[in-house]
């Protein structure tokens, strides 16, 4: 006997696939159709799978991602095969990564692998929110409706990054800005300022700002390379002090207690925990999967260890409001709304509500930061030139006032 590759659908256009060993092809749509399962495809397995190299598996863009879930979606919609779905999709694809993986998913479902399993072989690509969602869609038949589902989640979580990023990108822009004017300052224009002192013979009754100055610009020329290594010492001591478990906890934790930017932070977080879980509820993943995996894509491991806390007490037979609030990391209002959510038996419905309400929260998070960075950046620039220009000066003024 062999084994056979097979896809149909059932009498309400469910979608179906799986591997069935026979004599022939005809015996597997001959036991198909006892099982009221009309089939659209009988081949026999391969016995080897030959996976593609791909040398940068993780270089898919979202924008891409949420184009081929979307087309996949309406492929399967209306209701064509899997495997051609994918063969079409990975053929036009404009993006050299995401075809190869196309096809390379194409080939192990043709040998006999669920669709879910095949995306587990590209995690930099597909997570485990997409893999266990597509499980759940193939279970329950409803393939199709998982996927829109998951292109909506994945443009509403690149808006939610994109506005983070906004107003994280300006304020770090000036600042190296202006950190690199001020050390071309020192570096260059001090010195000449100095040799001009130097010719008027007043370096020995020069103002306390003017000297300061000049010390400062002498200290970094002659010792430029300790400048330098707390330039780069800085990014690499954050880098691997977030390596280290217990560092990146006191990370996140102090991110979360700064005074404007942590609280854009934690709405950010109940924002993508709200609609994470939400859509995967709704998708028919059981709850302790859900928060699991809802959990490792927190992006704040304060916020994980609140989510696993709760996981754990609704194992042992607790509602989900009751820990979250516990955990004094979700707002009283959001833990209320899930309350509510669980008594009325609509929690994925409640779950979006908080997701949109704390898009809005965000937006608005947003432009307060921006518009209260934007005046600092500008008093931050301007002080610093004008103390280089004041400093400067002087002398000169005082040599103008001499000489009158």
């Amino acid at each position: 006997m062999a084994a056979f590759v097979w896809e149909g659908k059932t009498k309400d256009g469910a979608f179906r696939n799986g591997v069935m060993e026979a004599k022939s092809a005809e015996e597997v749509m001959r036991k198909l159709r006892n099982q009221a399962i009309t089939p659209s495809k009988v081949k026999k397995k391969s016995r080897e799978i030959r996976l593609p190299k791909l040398p940068g598996t993780g270089g898919v863009g979202l924008k891409d991602l949420v184009v081929f879930t979307r087309q996949f979606s309406t492929m399967i919609d209306a209701g064509l095969p899997l495997v051609q779905c994918l063969e079409i999709l990975g053929t036009q694809s404009e993006s050299k990564a995401l075809k190869d993986i196309l096809l390379g998913v194409k080939e192990i479902v043709e040998g006999g692998a669920t669709f879910a399993d095949a995306l587990k072989k590209y995690p930099k690509v597909f997570d485990n929110l997409y893999v266990n969602l597509v499980s759940a869609g193939e279970v329950g038949g409803i393939l199709d409706t998982i996927l829109n589902r998951l292109a909506t989640y994945i443009e509403k979580n690149m808006k939610l990054r994109k506005k983070v990023k906004g107003a994280m990108v300006y304020p770090i822009c000036i600042l190296i800005v202006g950190l690199a004017v001020m050390m071309v300052l020192l570096y260059y224009v001090i010195p000449v300022f100095e040799k001009m002192f130097e010719g008027f013979g007043s370096k020995q009754s020069l103002p306390a700002m003017t000297q300061s100055l000049i010390d400062l610009s002498l200290w970094m020329r002659n010792y430029w390379y300790l400048v330098l290594a707390v330039i780069v010492g800085i990014p690499t001591g954050i880098h691997f002090f977030k390596r280290w478990p217990k560092g990146l906890y006191l990370w996140d934790k102090t991110m979360l207690r700064l005074p404007v930017f942590g609280q854009l932070l934690r709405k950010v977080a109940v924002a993508r925990f709200s609609r994470t879980l939400g859509t995967m509820v709704s998708s028919g993943v059981p709850i302790l999967d859900a928060l699991n995996i809802v959990a490792k894509s927190a992006g704040n491991k304060v916020v994980e260890e609140g989510i696993l806390y709760a996981r754990e007490k609704i194992s042992e037979g607790k509602t989900m409001a009751e820990p979250l609030a516990e955990s004094g990391v979700f707002p009283g209002m959001v833990v209320q709304m899930i309350a509510v959510g669980e008594s009325t038996g609509a929690l994925d419905q409640m779950l979006g509500k908080i997701a949109d309400f704390y898009d809005e929260e965000v937006d608005v998070a947003v432009d307060a930061l921006t518009s209260l960075m934007e005046p600092i950046m500008l008093v931050f620039l301007g002080g610093m030139v004008g103390y280089f220009l004041i400093a400067m000066y002087l002398p000169i003024f005082s040599l103008a006032s001499v000489v009158g």
